[in-house]
């Protein structure tokens, strides 16, 4: 375990120099980003603060479209209704011309405090790959029209090449008001600039909207406008967890989050919920694990008195106890298509990775956190041991945890909690022949390896790690079953959470951190050469201190290399 340590690491250019521009940017490498947090929020309020609200942009961000070479989606939010709104983009090279895109509005009504939210993206597309764009978002009633606000992006490179991406969970708001949230959120988003990733992975749980009901549009706001300092430089992928799913809000609850955010096309009649995409020879894939897990971890009312919406809406009241539990929505169609995309991958040789994001636990050993679920191990696990899915990265809980490679399972391993008879948990089976040079070097060909990424920036004790006391073996924590809300035992008319049913030895756990739950893993691929080995080294790196004291410094916790076979 190393403590290197990066500290207030300014973005540098190719010299290792910082600019600052007489606008207030930072320059480097070609791209452009917002000096600070509070610069972001400035630039997109003077025309809120003005009086009337308008259309300034805020809460700007990107996502990928189809073709990561080729397209970009510039989303963005304003208070009141915009007005021709666009994107003026440019590039560098043979793509310098200027040209307009306009934005596509996405509008949607919150469901608890009647509020009206509104919602743009304007798609890029026919961009040129590994290329520097830049672009300008505005309206004709922009408050900043005479200075828009502007960023810039990189498109991703076409074949093999090098490139890093980063990923966490859990990232909530730097504005305590709000439940859950953390100053320390400001400081992971610093942290995703320091290592200057192509793209983000945000595994889900983003803002906590859910748990702050009667302000849900304002928590997505002050969300928006802190990641915006890093996501509207880089495409930031999001995964839906557990807290974007909302009462009154659409299907499933996630009009919110299919409202701000437009992602790969999935050609199913669930856009935006799952979907994937390719970078160099690593296949993403992204799921809604709402769809799979036994547990019921979604907004819920605790009581005793109802939730009441404001009469504007039109909604009743939601009873205590009553909760969103959304288990088999797609009635299979995600497991469906997730099997698809995997069979296609292990046709096509251009692909030698493939990396799985979504927000909740197959492999979990937190005891104050969720813990492991049965229903993605049922549902996915057999897909990933199928065909040959490398690594899982995930949030939920809100730590660091590391598995072996895994592959199979063993069954009757597990434990009923209540009545100590035994349980299959489907306990995932380690494949210690993955496993060399000092524990460090995995080939992922035998199994594939999960990460808990969930300390991006929320507020949260500092989650336990089960162990058993007579062995000194890790244990885990298992739904088996649907679990829902039930009544409180001490307080009348309330209602509480159920907790996991069964436990198992953790035999698969291979490293946690136990000092802090704050975080961020760096990814580099190196694509190796024609014939030879193809690498991914990870690098996580904590905020030691940060759940005391929120802090900039972030050192190195542990480096593993995973190799494989390259197939072209």
């Amino acid at each position: 375990m190393s403590n290197k340590k990066i500290v207030n690491a300014a973005p540098a250019d190719e010299q290792g120099a910082s600019i600052v521009s007489r606008r207030g940017f930072l320059k480097f490498a070609g791209v452009s980003s917002l000096a600070t947090a509070a610069g972001a929020l400035a630039s997109s309020a003077r025309g809120a603060n003005s009086g009337t609200p308008d259309g300034t942009p805020e809460q700007i961000h990107l996502t990928w479209g189809n073709d990561p070479t080729s397209e970009v989606t510039v989303s963005w939010s304003s208070l009141a209704l915009a007005v021709n709104p666009q994107v003026r983009v440019s590039g560098n090279g043979a793509d310098r011309a200027r040209r307009a895109v306009h934005a596509v509005q996405s509008t949607y009504t919150d469901g608890i405090n009647g509020e009206v939210v509104f919602n743009y993206h304007a798609r890029l597309r026919d961009l040129k790959p590994d290329t520097n764009y830049q672009y300008e978002v505005t309206a004709d009633n922009d408050g900043n029209a005479s200075q828009p606000f502007t960023a810039s992006f990189r498109t991703a490179p076409r074949g093999r090449v090098p490139f890093r991406w980063t990923s966490y969970g859990d990232l909530a708001t730097p504005n305590t008001n709000w439940v859950l949230s953390s100053p320390q959120s400001r400081f992971a988003v610093q942290a995703v600039e320091r290592f200057q990733p192509l793209f983000h992975l945000l595994n889900g749980d983003l803002c906590y909207a859910n748990l702050n009901p009667m302000q849900q549009p304002e928590v997505w706001r002050d969300f928006g406008n802190n990641a915006q300092t890093s996501a509207s430089m880089r495409p930031w992928m999001p995964c839906p967890g557990n807290h974007e799913l909302e009462f009154n809000n659409g299907e499933q609850g996630l009009a919110s989050y299919l409202s701000r955010y437009t992602l790969p096309d999935n050609h199913t009649r669930f856009p935006g919920r799952w979907y994937s995409f390719r970078v160099g020879s690593v296949l993403f894939i992204s799921l809604d694990a709402d769809d799979v897990v036994y547990q019921d971890a979604a907004a819920f009312v605790a009581g005793p008195a109802p939730l009441t919406p404001v009469a504007s809406t039109g909604n009743a009241p939601i009873p205590a106890g009553t909760s969103l539990y959304v288990r088999g929505y797609s009635n299979g169609e995600q497991t469906r298509w997730l099997e698809k995309v995997l069979q296609q991958a292990a046709h096509d040789n251009d692909v030698d990775w493939i990396v799985v994001q979504m927000h909740q636990d197959a492999l979990s050993s937190s005891k104050t956190g969720n813990g492991s679920d049965k229903g993605i191990r049922e549902a996915w696990l057999p897909l990933f041991d199928r065909y040959g899915v490398d690594l899982v990265v995930c949030g939920h809980d809100h730590d660091y945890e590391r598995s072996y490679p895994v592959r199979g399972c063993n069954h009757n391993k597990g434990s009923d909690i209540a009545t100590g008879r035994p349980v299959d948990t489907l306990q995932p089976k380690p494949i210690m022949s993955a496993v060399s040079a000092g524990a460090s070097t995995f080939d992922t060909s035998h199994g594939t390896i999960h990460l808990i990424l969930g300390g991006g920036g929320t507020s949260a004790p500092l989650d336990v790690y089960g162990v058993d006391a007579g062995t000194g073996l890790p244990q885990a924590r298992i739904f088996t079953k649907p679990n829902r809300p039930v009544p409180s035992t001490t307080t009348a008319g309330t209602f509480v959470r159920a907790s996991a049913d069964a436990v198992e030895d953790a035999i698969w756990s291979a490293q946690r951190d136990t000092g802090t739950g704050y975080g961020i893993a760096v990814f580099d691929y190196d694509p190796g050469r024609h014939g030879g080995e193809t690498t991914i080294t990870m690098s996580y790196y904590h905020a030691p201190g940060a759940d005391q004291t929120p802090t900039q410094e972030y050192e190195l916790f542990e480096k593993i290399v995973l190799k494989k076979s390259r197939r072209g």
